[in-house]
């Protein structure tokens, strides 16, 4: 891990990540209107599942921390904006319309300066915060979601809370 930011946390106030699946097959994606909806700092939802992996948006400012998947590559597509990708050696820009792949086990860790739209594909069974030497946060993810995802429901249907 690179120093002091190996065991930075994500602030669970400042990262959306919802992994539950938004679109079945045969859905049409409107990704414009999800990027228009989203007020969130650092969002990343799962748009829909292609055999066993995931196809994830990601709207974006800032950094995220430095972690890394042992078992499962990730691809970053950049709609718009720039988009950073930290490595251990180097920092890989990535623009609008480029793409880049992080293979498993190198750490890394991700940032845009100003707010980039991304898409994501990646195993379905990853977890957005690295593995291993990150269980607590993992957790703290899959608390997050669980919250978010009632709260959401309980804001479309509020009648059925």
């Amino acid at each position: 891990m690179n120093g002091t930011t190996s065991s930075t946390k994500p602030d669970s106030t400042r990262y959306a990540t919802r992994l539950s699946v938004l679109f079945p097959p045969l859905a049409c994606v409107d990704v414009p209107a999800l990027v228009g909806a989203c007020e969130d700092a650092w969002y990343n939802k799962t748009l829909c599942q292609v055999k066993i992996s995931v196809v994830r948006l990601g709207v974006m400012q800032g950094e995220y921390p430095w972690h890394e998947h042992d078992n499962d590559d990730e691809f970053f597509l950049v709609l718009d904006g720039e988009f950073l990708v930290y490595l251990p050696d180097r920092t890989v820009t990535v623009r609008p319309r480029q793409g880049f792949v992080v293979p498993k086990g190198l750490e890394h860790r991700t940032g845009a300066p100003q707010r980039a739209v991304i898409l994501m594909v990646e195993n379905a069974g990853i977890i957005p915060t690295g593995d291993q030497r990150h269980a607590t946060t993992i957790e703290e993810t899959r608390n997050i979601n669980h919250r978010t995802s009632l709260a959401l429901h309980l804001r479309e249907h509020p009648n059925h809370g």
